[in-house]
């Protein structure tokens, strides 16, 4: 995470770090300075570089008072001996702020990056958005019918418009919303994380955005009684539950993580465990075959890699935005599963049929 942003000698400072202990200072984006992983991380941790200037060498520190759960920082910076400027974060500041530069990660090979290098190469030219509607449009007119292809476009766009929403609020650069044929939607942003509650938000703002839009049909179907709106309602509601399904990269797998990476104790872990055998129940006891399922398998991903959470660089949530998080995450699934279960309760063999498709 990007701890320190600054002006310092005309040019930026910047600290990236993580709970681990491991940190790097970067001026005018040169390592500087370098702490390495380790077992202790002290709360006084001094900086000591050389920086080239017009005048000759300059002797710099940055000195720090830093303290993790929950996140305060002070820090002084001294060029030659003398005081230049100091300052403070919070755990507050964090969440609204975003990391200008990336944080070296050493990448290995795999798929999925080069299904990303082909996603970031597409996305320089705009006309590759049209080109990837009309494809869309094209693969579920072919699939179902042009109505439905129209519907099903609506309900992906509102979904990745609530992502790109909340990007926004916390000052991310995006690059729009791009339809992926069989596989969705993706909204896309220029800016890396500093925060697991950032993580949170930008994943849950899209299924929120879907539940709106699910209710709102839902009312207008009960005040027009014109079957489009129902099918909106129930449509929309399966989509946007099946992103909330904790399989990554889907967004409930995100949530998840956030949320279970963020705990720093056995106690916590067994909780989330719980949790999830409890969805797991749940979902057995109304015949939800697939969401049980997946559940279990994402689940267990997600928890085989809690060993390594310390070593992110995105700063874990306190236990009010464990709660919080957990809380939100579960009142949207059940506002979903409560649309589609009233929708099949009409008797109409249409309507139920995403119940019909949870219990396959």
């Amino acid at each position: 995470m990007e701890l320190i942003n600054e002006k310092f000698l005309n040019e930026d400072l910047r600290l990236e770090a993580n709970m681990a202990g491991w940190q790097q200072l970067y001026w005018n984006n040169q390592l500087v300075s370098a702490r390495n992983a380790s077992a202790e991380t002290p709360d006084n941790i001094l900086h000591e570089f050389e920086l080239q200037s017009p005048e000759g060498v300059v002797h710099c520190k940055l000195n720090l008072q830093l303290k993790w759960n929950p996140l305060k920082l002070d820090y002084q910076i001294t060029a030659n001996e003398q005081d230049v400027q100091a300052g403070s974060r919070s755990s507050d500041d964090l969440a609204l702020s975003t990391p200008e530069q990336a944080m070296p990660v050493r990448r290995q090979f795999s798929l999925m990056s080069l299904a990303s290098l082909g996603l970031k190469l597409m996305k320089s030219a705009k006309a590759v958005k049209v080109l990837l509607v009309g494809a869309t449009f094209g693969a579920y007119s072919w699939l179902f019918s042009i109505p439905f292809a129209l519907l099903l476009i609506f309900c992906l766009v509102v979904h990745e418009y609530g992502h790109i929403r909340a990007m926004k609020y916390f000052g991310m650069k995006t690059k729009g919303i791009y339809l992926i044929p069989f596989v969705g939607g993706a909204a896309v942003g220029e800016n890396n994380l500093n925060t697991r509650w950032q993580n949170v938000v930008i994943s849950i703002m899209g299924p929120v955005f879907g539940t709106a839009l699910s209710i709102i049909a839902l009312l207008l179907y009960y005040i027009t009684g014109m079957p489009i709106f129902a099918g909106v309602a129930g449509i929309n509601a399966l989509l946007n539950l099946f992103n909330l399904l904790p399989i990554l990269p889907l967004d409930g797998g995100h949530i998840l993580k956030a949320i279970t990476f963020s705990m720093h104790s056995i106690a916590g872990l067994m909780l989330c465990i719980c949790g999830i055998l409890l969805g797991i129940v749940i979902s057995y006891s109304f015949g939800l075959a697939l969401l049980w399922f997946l559940l279990f398998i994402g689940s267990f991903e997600i928890l085989l890699e809690w060993r390594h959470r310390q070593h992110s660089s995105l700063l874990p949530l306190d236990l009010y935005g464990q709660v919080f998080s957990a809380v939100w995450y579960l009142a949207i699934m059940g506002i979903l599963l409560g649309i589609i279960f009233l929708l099949a309760s009409s008797g109409d063999p249409a309507l139920s049929l995403p119940l019909e498709m949870l219990k396959s």
